[in-house]
C-alpha cells in the first residue's frame, strides 16, 4: 500500500469516477485504473463495485476512506510544516547567554532578529558559562553565548569567538575615584563580590591575587542584578563588563589599568546539531557582531 494508491483511491471515492479523478491529479485513466487494482490486490479484496449504475464503495472502501483521508491529511500537514520551516516561517531557537551579554548585548540581537522572523519562537536561558555548557553538551540549548575558554575540557564543542568584552569598576553614586585606577588600587576598595562559579568573581579574584592582595568583600554571593543594585546602593564597588554600565545611569564606570582586563565571548554549539531556524539566527548574530 503506497501513498499515491491511497491518493488515486480517495479521488476515486469522491468523484465516483475513474476518468473525473484522473483528470483532477493530472494523471492517464489506465494508470489510475492499473494502481487502483494493485492496491486492491495487496488489501485482499475489492474496494470498488463496478456496474451499469456507476461507482460505489465495498464495505471494504467504506472502511478504507477515513484512514486514507487521514493519512493524505497528515502527510499534507507534515510536508506544510517542513516547507514553513525550511522558508523560517515557523520553528525555535533556545538560546543561552551569560547575565552580562542578556543585559547588555542580547536585546538589539534578539528584536532584529524576531522583525526578521517574527514566526520564530525565541527562548533565552540566563546563566554563567559552565551551567550553559553543560545544557548545550545535554541537548537542551541549540547556541550558547560563553565565555572562552571553556572550563569544561570537552572537544564536543564548536566556538566561534564574536567580541571582547571589556571589564570596568562600577563606582556607586558619589565616588571620588578618578577615571582609571591600577588593580592595585582595589587594595584599599569594600568590593561587592559575585557569587562562587560566577566567571566574574574567578577574573577579579585573580586579578587581585596578581597584584599581591585578597581583596576586602563587603558584599558577596550575587548575581550580575543583585550585584549592580548593591553598588547602586553605596555597599561597595565591583567587577563589571562594561556593556552593562549603559542600563545604569547612576553608576559610573572607572577603567582598570595595569593590567586591564578584558573576556573573550564566543558563540558555542554542538556540530552538526543546528536546525535551519538555529543556523539562522547564528548567522544572524554573527553578522551584527563580526562583520
Amino acid at each position: 500500500m503506497q501513498f499515491q494508491q491511497l491518493a488515486y483511491f480517495v479521488a476515486v471515492a469522491r468523484s465516483r469516477h475513474f476518468t473525473q479523478a484522473a483528470d483532477q491529479l493530472g494523471v492517464a485513466q489506465p494508470t489510475l485504473s492499473k494502481q487502483i487494482r494493485v492496491l486492491e490486490n495487496s488489501v485482499g479484496t475489492s474496494l470498488f463495485v463496478r456496474d451499469r449504475a456507476g461507482i460505489s464503495l465495498t464495505s471494504a472502501g467504506e472502511a478504507l476512506l477515513p484512514h486514507a483521508e487521514r493519512i493524505l491529511i497528515d502527510v499534507e500537514t507534515a510536508q506544510r510544516a517542513v516547507h514553513e520551516v525550511a522558508g523560517l516561517r515557523r520553528g525555535r531557537v533556545r538560546l543561552g547567554a551569560t547575565p552580562s551579554v542578556c543585559d547588555g548585548l542580547l536585546p538589539d540581537v534578539l528584536t532584529s532578529f524576531h522583525a526578521a522572523h517574527p514566526d520564530i519562537e525565541l527562548e533565552v536561558r540566563e546563566a554563567g558559562s559552565p551551567l550553559l555548557t553543560r545544557d548545550l553538551l545535554r541537548g537542551r540549548l541549540d547556541l550558547a553565548l560563553v565565555i572562552v575558554p571553556l572550563r569544561l575540557e570537552t572537544t564536543e564543542l564548536e566556538t566561534t569567538p564574536v567580541m571582547k568584552e571589556r571589564l570596568v569598576l562600577a563606582a556607586p553614586p558619589g565616588s571620588a575615584l578618578p577615571e582609571e585606577v591600577d588593580v592595585a588600587d582595589l587594595r584599599e576598595l569594600p568590593l561587592v563580590m559575585f557569587r562562587e562559579g560566577y566567571d566574574l568573581r574567578e577574573v577579579t579574584m585573580r586579578a587581585c591575587q596578581q597584584a599581591g592582595f585578597t581583596p576586602h568583600l563587603a558584599v558577596e554571593g550575587g548575581e550580575m542584578s543583585a550585584v549592580l543594585r548593591f553598588v547602586e546602593a553605596g555597599l561597595g564597588h565591583a567587577v563589571v563588563p562594561e556593556m552593562v554600565m549603559a542600563s545604569r545611569p547612576s553608576l559610573r564606570p572607572v577603567r582598570l589599568r595595569r593590567p586591564s582586563l578584558n573576556r573573550q565571548i564566543a558563540l558555542a554549539h554542538r556540530p552538526g546539531s543546528l536546525q535551519l531556524a538555529a543556523l539562522a539566527f547564528r548567522d544572524d548574530l554573527l553578522a551584527q557582531l563580526t562583520g
